[in-house]
């Protein structure tokens, strides 16, 4: 009897300390967290239902999924704003930014409002661009430009709303050391998530220039150059780990992997004409790309030079990105374009939309274009290391700037 009572003790103590955890950071952030996650799962569900089952309405499950999770991020930082404004204690208020004169919110949930109410704009201006137009031939049309800013914003609020937690470094006193240190390692965890999904976003919108058929020209290693260094180095600066961008790098490779992967699983059926692709199961986007490898390298260098002049830092860490992503890729892309090993349901590389003619003589391996002399890959690549330098330096200001949010 004593023992049942003792461990009924125990398991309200653990209870409380659990609720505790939850309760000192706020509802509204694991929900900006969870519709982060939200937003580009219903993008690459979309994706894939166009290239499967082509007609699509406002209604459809994968618009539902992006749209519910836009609009609840910024239903819930909408609340937070009208609490604080005219519930809140001058202490809350003078934690969060001043608008209008009137309103409080965080910086963060400014982001998710507005997200939400562009994602939300974008949904009838999608259906009417599909009832005038057909379907997209490509992923950057107008309406999915808008949807795309709204999204992203609403990614940014995430990272930028959990970010403000985790720098103010708070002691609450009614939790232990042990708690506190818990709390902190979580609110970091939950950035590299926010992080990886952001990047999922950004891999995902530049899919045309970054998937396995272009890993064979100067303008994939250019337009990814360009495009990651930036968003890694920041957030890896402002996660406040070791090894941040490696972990945020493995967050997106997983995620992006097993969303595609588990999609690819499910039946679909093609419901508009012309069918040159005869399909029985969901199509999608290839393999995510392998970042966590050049993540890795810039990593240990800003770690081992983390006191050098950030000038000379972007110069190491940008033509470290853009050497390894090289090395690693252009091989990666001959496996994953043209070797049957990669056609299967791990890989994706046999994936293709009900649209393309399956036997195009292109299909398993790469066109003539993707001939280039000697010279026009040097030129080529001299670019690519010269926009992974002004990415990374970019990236090495942005991080000291997000380190510094509070609000």
């Amino acid at each position: 009897m004593e023992t049942a009572i003792n461990q009924s003790i125990t398991d309200k103590k653990t209870y409380a300390s659990t609720s505790k955890l939850l309760l000192d950071i706020p509802t509204y952030v694991y929900v900006s967290v969870i519709a982060s996650m939200c937003v580009i799962l219903g993008i690459l569900w979309d994706i894939a239902w166009h290239m499967s089952i082509g007609r699509d309405g406002l209604f459809s499950a994968p618009h539902v999924v992006t749209y519910v999770g836009a609009a609840t991020a910024g239903f819930f930082s909408g609340y937070q704003v009208l609490k604080t404004s005219f519930w809140g204690t001058l202490l809350e208020k003078g934690k969060m930014v001043n608008f209008w004169g009137i309103f409080y919110s965080s910086l963060g949930g400014l982001f998710c409002i507005w997200g939400g109410i562009a994602s939300l704009t974008s949904a009838p201006f999608d259906d009417w661009w599909h009832n005038t137009y057909g379907l997209d031939v490509q992923i950057l049309s107008p309406p999915h430009t808008i949807l795309l800013l709204g999204l992203m914003s609403v990614q940014m609020g995430a990272m930028v709303g959990t970010l403000a937690f985790l720098n103010r470094k708070d002691k609450i006193d009614s939790l232990s050391v042990q708690e506190n240190a818990k709390r902190t390692n979580r609110l970091q965890w939950m950035f590299i998530l926010t992080a990886a999904f952001f990047i999922t976003s950004i891999f995902t919108f530049l899919s045309e220039s970054l998937g396995r058929w272009a890993m064979h020209r100067a303008s994939f290693y250019q337009v990814a150059s360009i495009a990651f260094p930036f968003i890694l180095l920041a957030t890896g600066r402002a996660s406040g780990k070791k090894w941040g961008i490696t972990y945020i790098c493995i967050a997106f490779l997983i995620f992006d992997w097993a969303v595609n992967a588990t999609i690819r699983l499910f039946p679909a059926e093609p419901l508009l004409g012309p069918i040159h692709n005869k399909i029985t199961t969901y199509q999608t986007l290839g393999f995510p790309l392998l970042l966590f490898i050049p993540a890795f390298a810039i990593d240990w260098l800003r770690d081992k030079f983390s006191a050098k002049n950030d000038w000379l830092l972007a110069l190491f860490l940008g033509l470290t990105f853009t050497i390894i992503l090289f090395i690693t890729h252009y091989p990666f892309g001959t496996f994953i374009h043209e070797s049957p090993l990669a056609r299967n349901w791990f890989w994706g590389s046999e994936s293709w939309s009900f649209q393309n003619d399956a036997d195009w003589e292109y299909r398993y391996k790469f066109s003539s274009r993707n001939n280039m002399g000697l010279i026009d890959w040097a030129k080529g690549l001299a670019l690519a290391l010269l926009f992974g330098v002004i990415s990374s330096r970019i990236g090495l200001a942005w991080g000291n700037w997000m380190k510094q949010i509070q609000r």
